[in-house]
């Protein structure tokens, strides 16, 4: 049954690259299905920004989120009230194209018709344009793994921090091999697997509960040719160590989540770890790094 209302939080911005760096925060922390994002252009040339919640949000990590990401001048605009019920995920989805990336094109139920026959399809439904390619670091990840693919057929590939699953379902369906897949958050790993049976490589992605390496699945499905994680830019840090015990000789990386900024310290973890970089791809503001274990 339909809830009677939404709840809702909006608030405006000066213009388009503040709000498109404000809805990047905000997607990254509303897990899909706890909120739908939007951000349009109003005639004066601000941005209004909302955020449509099934339940009544924390107005505190909101108004904290919104002071991180655009001030406080912008956070003192915030303002929090109920309107009639919509379906605000539908509506979210019904604005995004498909995206291409490479081989790969990712879209929603609504364009499925939309897709060419020569393309990879990766039909994902999220309430967030994060995790569904329309972000750019998913974008970026996609583009690095097709560049991967043209000259390599990695044998063990690891999704790490799945999230929608849209990385290892794109792995499976180009190698039609299997791909681990993991997450710390219980939702993202139902979702995940739940895309992957929607993509038909149910039977290919196994996606498991685990933070970090912290699971024996990894040790038993590595050492990995090819790992993926799409995170931010403290984990990855983070994560270097571990991961880099669990790469066979030769075995690329794809890491993505992190401003550009953010990108020299990430590399330096990984080069400490024994990984050159190949390559650097900046999309709306975020990088995408392609690295190479050496040996």
């Amino acid at each position: 049954m339909q809830p009677s209302s939404t709840h809702r939080a909006s608030f405006s911005i000066g213009n388009e690259a503040a709000a498109k760096r404000v809805v990047d925060v905000l997607t990254e922390v509303f897990f899909e299905g706890d909120a739908a994002v939007a951000a349009f252009e109003r005639p004066d040339g601000q941005w209004d920004v909302t955020l449509h919640f099934a339940e009544v949000p924390d107005q505190a990590l909101l108004r904290e989120l919104v002071v991180t990401s655009a001030g406080n001048e912008i956070a003192d605009t915030l303002v929090f009230d109920t309107v009639e019920a919509k379906d605000w995920v539908k509506a979210s989805l019904e604005d995004l194209i498909p995206v291409p990336a490479g081989r790969f094109v990712v879209h929603g139920s609504h364009d499925r018709d939309r897709v060419a026959q020569n393309k990879l399809a990766i039909e994902i439904e999220a309430a967030l344009a994060f995790g569904t390619g329309h972000h750019g670091t998913t974008r970026g990840c996609l583009l690095l793994l097709d560049h991967v693919l043209k000259s390599a057929r990695p044998r063990r590939v690891l999704d790490l921090g799945t999230g929608t699953g849209v990385l290892g379902i794109a792995a499976a369906k180009a190698l039609h091999r299997g791909v681990l897949a993991s997450d710390i958050d219980p939702p993202s790993v139902r979702v995940a697997a739940e895309n992957g049976r929607l993509n038909e490589v149910g039977n290919l992605v196994r996606v498991i509960r685990a933070t970090g390496f912290a699971a024996p699945d990894f040790t038993g499905c590595g050492p990995f040719d090819l790992v993926l994680a799409n995170i931010l830019a403290n984990p990855l840090r983070q994560l270097a160590s571990p991961m880099a015990k669990h790469l066979a000789p030769g075995a690329r990386v794809i890491l993505s989540g992190l401003l550009t900024h953010q990108a020299p310290a990430v590399i330096a973890a990984y080069r400490a770890r024994g990984l050159v970089p190949l390559r650097h791809l900046r999309i709306e503001g975020w990088s995408s790094l392609l690295l190479q274990k050496v040996g």
